[in-house]
């Protein structure tokens, strides 16, 4: 004892099992001394009797006896005795000393990495909802579980902008708040969020009277006071660029290490851009539902427009026929120029009108389609002798080559001659006189059908054997950087020849649509003054296609 002493050593002598026990259940000791010269005491016992309130003791065994109970070196750091020397004995004792505070050191530093794990887990959880979303509301709320997850807050206010309608302050709290505590909370979360724009141009017009309150109370049988005010507190805005979506403000009864400031304010961040992401796609969401609006608004008035056009001009068109026969009296040369420039015109507004009527159907997925297997030479024959005419009277050459044999396709014919018939007629319309017009046709694979690089997409699809139909021509072209727009609702090439031809610019769209609907497709290409080599491709009859005449609608 006099040796502990003299080295200023802390310590007590127990020679009681209670006395001990409860000197150690009010202080631990640094190291426990078990003196084996002392005969009343049942170490063994005593030494599972404390072993629980001493895991961090170290405990040195004081004895002459060379046979220790087993039991008791298991939980012994050293033995001393009385033949060590002094200077032996107080190092064994400093090194116990340092081997406790090593192991406390590291004990602290586990407690902080575990901390530390636990939070990066808490981060990614939350990054990962955060990823899984694009409702707003969701987002906020994840925000909240995630901090609550990393800090355990005891209340938070977070104002939201996201509502649809009007901001909204979320308060998150342990226990319940009175009504003058949440006024006061208003008050002070409209001061944050006024502090966040110098300019004074704030997104809402936000005041404490009229803010909307959403609680959520854990543990309501227990209530805040005003001494939530006292509570250690951080805040942050949760905004991207100047893009402002709210702010959140936390207390926490304990003091925020500047750990939980960075996992704060990491959270407060990482919620904003899948916030604007979200604010994007409502944004995209609303802007295409208008344009469904409009489109459908569109395809509706065309269509009315259209019908009630048809009626009075099916009228002017029969009577204009009943004045050119000469029925109604004799009409001289100038009066016949006249109705037939009159009839002219008529048939091209029909035709105008039909085609907007065929656009109107296409979009509204209500084209009618009559499938069965046939020959593309049919339709070929078709249109060379219903356009060979027009062909001639601008004195065109109209010239036809075929392959021989080409295997059936399953189409309806109808609408391959309006395709077909469409192609030839703007050939015929954008070729000057004495030039050649050449309808081919042939057998082609997928595979070996070449086209320009701006059309590489529409037979990127294409699979198998199929017939490709060309009409050729050797009028104005079209420039490479229109050869896109060519296929566009409405669209004319802007040169002389083709104002002067005039036309609705929906004969190549509906031709593409109708395609589509066949599983083809349509390309062409063109030089400037050198003339145009339009195309199409329709699949080869399969062996189990339908012999019999088929019906089909053509949905978007």
């Amino acid at each position: 004892m006099q040796l502990f002493s003299a080295n200023k050593f802390e310590f007590a002598v127990c020679a009681d099992e209670t006395y001990l026990y409860d000197s150690i259940s009010v202080r631990k000791p640094d190291i426990i001394i078990f003196d084996f010269l002392s005969e009343n005491i049942n170490f063994k016992t005593l030494a599972k009797k404390i072993k629980p309130l001493c895991e961090n003791s170290s405990v040195i065994l004081n004895t002459d006896n060379s046979v220790i109970d087993k039991e008791l070196l298991k939980i012994a750091n050293a033995i001393i005795n009385d033949n060590m020397c002094d200077e032996l004995v107080l190092a064994t004792i400093d090194m116990n000393l340092r081997m406790k505070k090593s192991l406390e050191q590291l004990s602290e530093t586990n407690k902080d990495l575990a901390g530390s794990l636990y939070r990066l887990n808490a981060l990614y959880d939350t990054s990962s909802r955060f990823a899984g979303t694009l409702d707003k509301k969701k987002l906020i709320n994840y925000m909240i579980e995630g901090i609550d997850k990393s800090l355990s807050f005891s209340l938070t206010c977070t104002l939201s902008l996201c509502s649809e309608d009007k901001p909204v302050l979320l308060i998150n709290s342990l226990y319940d708040l009175s009504d003058e505590l949440i006024n006061a909370l208003k008050l002070r979360t409209v001061l944050h969020y006024k502090s966040m724009f110098e300019d004074n141009k704030y997104p809402f017009a936000l005041d404490a009277e009229s803010l909307r309150v959403i609680k959520h109370i854990k543990y309501p049988a227990n209530k805040f006071n005003f001494n939530l005010f006292q509570y250690d507190n951080m805040f942050a805005p949760v905004k991207l660029g100047d893009t402002v979506f709210g702010c959140i403000e936390i207390f926490k009864d304990v003091p925020f290490s500047t750990e939980d400031a960075t996992c704060f304010q990491t959270i407060a961040q990482q919620v904003t851009l899948p916030l604007k992401s979200a604010t994007l796609y409502q944004e995209i969401k609303e802007t295409n539902l208008k344009l469904e609006k409009l489109e459908r608004l569109k395809s509706e008035f065309i269509s009315i427009v259209s019908h009630e056009l048809r009626t009075p001009l099916t009228s002017i068109k029969n009577s204009l026929d009943i004045l050119l026969t000469g029925k109604c009296g004799e009409i001289n040369e100038s009066g016949n120029k006249f109705l037939d420039m009159a009839k002219r015109n008529v048939q091209r507004l029909s035709g105008i009108i039909n085609d907007l009527l065929d656009l109107s159907k296409i979009e509204a997925g209500k084209m009618d389609f009559h499938f069965k297997n046939i020959n593309i030479h049919q339709v070929i024959e078709y249109v060379k002798s219903t356009i060979s005419i027009l062909a001639k009277e601008k004195g065109l050459n109209l010239n036809i080559v075929e392959a021989e044999d080409l295997p059936e396709i399953y189409a309806d014919s109808q609408r391959l001659e309006q395709v077909l018939t469409n192609l030839v007629s703007n050939a015929i319309k954008f070729t000057p006189e004495g030039k050649n017009i050449t309808i081919t046709s042939e057998l082609k694979n997928a595979d070996d059908i070449s086209v320009h690089p701006y059309f590489q997409d529409e037979i990127a699809n294409l699979n198998g054997d199929y017939i490709v139909v060309s009409v050729k021509d050797e009028g104005i072209g079209i420039a490479e950087t229109d050869l896109l727009r060519a296929f566009d609702k409405f669209a004319q090439i802007e040169n002389s020849l083709s104002r002067k031809a005039g036309g609705s610019g929906l004969g190549l769209p509906i031709a593409k649509q109708l395609l589509d609907a066949h599983k083809g497709a349509i390309w062409c290409d063109s030089q400037l003054e050198k003339g145009s080599n339009f195309c199409f491709a329709i699949p080869v009859a399969s062996q189990k296609s339908v012999k019999t005449e088929e019906f089909s609608v053509l949905s978007r």
